[in-house]
């Protein structure tokens, strides 16, 4: 049993920052990539930036420069510091993480996600 759990989304204001964390605990052997999207309502879930185990990231456009994502393998913990924070990234985001649960299984986790609001 494996659960992925978000934190630290809330209510900003256009310019402020978050910082979302993702735990992923239980039957565990090892945690490949994982990665942050987001889905805003009538939208489909995007990609906003995914990190590999060896930390090589990948970011969506419209984030460059301004969301950075981190990894602490110790803690199975995945990070998403968001700055200048504009309302287009208002939505859900979840937390996703490939996770290795035995030598044969590897499974895609989703967290059950947490909300970011930008709005004045």
């Amino acid at each position: 049993q494996v659960q992925v759990v978000e934190s630290g989304g809330g209510l900003v204001q256009p310019g402020g920052s978050l910082r979302l964390s993702c735990s992923a605990s239980g039957s565990i052997f090892s945690i490949g990539a994982m990665g942050w999207y987001r889905q805003a309502p009538g939208k489909q879930r995007e990609l906003v930036a995914a990190i590999t185990s060896g930390g090589s990231t990948n970011y969506a456009d419209s984030v460059k420069g301004r969301f950075t994502i981190s990894r602490d393998n110790g803690k199975n913990t995945v990070y998403l510091q968001m700055n200048s924070l504009i309302t287009e990234d208002t939505g859900v985001y979840y937390c996703n993480a490939r996770i290795r649960q035995t030598a044969t299984a590897i499974y895609d986790y989703w967290g059950q996600g947490t909300q970011v609001t930008v709005s004045s």
